[in-house]
């Protein structure tokens, strides 16, 4: 099976998506698929994780952005009009029959989908924002809605399979292997654990360290984990020498370090369901508008608190939130208990059987 994947990570964009299909990626090239990535936008440490799995890459140039084409929410990810890049991305895929276009691109819609068939027997789309409509066979949205069976009302074809919710969450085969390993937590919290995604262009981390330092967290440890990408990763590894956390830069130990955690801190997205894989409770803190309704559902399911960092931050309130949040650890081990009961560790399981590989 010949599988494509058109994808992008950047410091605006985050490296959440690409993660996420690396994830599939590294699994359906283990049940023997051909795979190949195409990106316009690709940090260099990014370009290597893929070398490395030993998948192959395309990279589309960079062009000028045709303003006529800039109509979807997030049409400036993309560097160029959607006309453009699907004959780049056709372009990228010639020579090959692909069986699957994986497509996980906030600012690419039908338009562009429709443009890809002739190179490809299906299409495949990740969205979890529902704005736009698209062309595709089949649509995942790992994340968890009240109402989610009609989210894509209207915006998929009437044959498109949905695959959605928490038991479809693109976790990598570590989180299933350390589950097996792992229980609800119980007792006072003694380790906690931040993480706002592989770039943070905000400075959440930051925000979150001062608040942990504030609150004098002498016998608990702390691990604070940051991207490459970070912008403010020497001045964090600092402050985190300075106040005796430990920092983890791009590691690979992510899954581990959430094992070993009795709470959690940091932003939503995929992380959210490793989180709740491993029985984490956490403090939700949404850095991104689409954020919030995961971070507010989860909260309605008692797995987990919620802050908006999207608004102005006053840092005493954070920090009075972190402080009432781990002093009540008996809330914290009904939410650990909670979020252990959501994810199961075995969506990338069902997502290859869904496409018979």
């Amino acid at each position: 099976m010949k599988i494509a994947f058109r994808v992008d990570a950047s410091t605006q964009i985050g490296t959440g998506h690409f993660m996420r299909c690396l994830t599939i990626a590294n699994a359906l090239k283990k049940r023997g698929a051909q795979i190949r990535f195409v990106s316009r936008f690709l940090p260099e440490h990014l370009v290597d994780m893929l070398s490395s799995e030993g998948h192959e890459f395309m990279h589309l140039s960079s062009r000028k952005i045709d303003s006529s084409h800039g109509d979807l929410a997030h049409a400036h990810w993309l560097g160029t009009s959607q006309h453009t890049d699907a004959n780049d991305s056709i372009h990228a895929l010639s020579g090959q029959e692909w069986d699957w276009l994986v497509v996980d691109h906030y600012a690419l819609d039908e338009r562009w989908e429709k443009a890809l068939r002739k190179m490809t027997r299906h299409i495949l789309i990740i969205d979890d924002i529902a704005d736009r409509k698209h062309d595709c066979d089949v649509l995942l949205d790992q994340n968890y809605y009240s109402g989610m069976e009609t989210r894509y009302s209207g915006k998929v074809p009437e044959h498109c399979q949905l695959l959605l919710g928490p038991r479809y969450a693109l976790l990598r085969d570590e989180f299933r292997q350390l589950r097996e390993q792992a229980s609800p937590r119980s007792g006072p919290i003694k380790r906690v654990l931040v993480f706002f995604g592989g770039v943070d262009v905000d400075n959440c981390t930051g925000k979150t360290i001062e608040a942990l330092a504030n609150l004098g967290v002498q016998n608990i440890h702390v691990d604070v984990v940051i991207g490459a990408l970070h912008p403010n990763r020497e001045q964090l590894e600092l402050e985190c020498a300075g106040h005796r956390f430990e920092c983890h830069v791009q590691t690979s130990r992510m899954a581990a370090l959430m094992a070993a955690a009795d709470f959690a801190i940091g932003a939503g997205g995929s992380a959210t369901w490793e989180r709740c894989c491993l029985g984490l409770a956490s403090l939700t803190v949404s850095t991104a508008d689409n954020q919030i309704a995961i971070a507010r559902e989860l909260e309605k399911l008692g797995a987990g608190k919620y802050y908006d960092l999207t608004r102005s931050v006053d840092i005493k309130d954070y920090f009075r939130i972190i402080s009432s949040t781990m002093m009540d650890f008996k809330s914290a081990n009904r939410m650990s208990k909670r979020a252990f009961e959501i994810v199961d560790g075995l969506g990338v399981d069902r997502f290859c059987a869904s496409i018979g590989c």
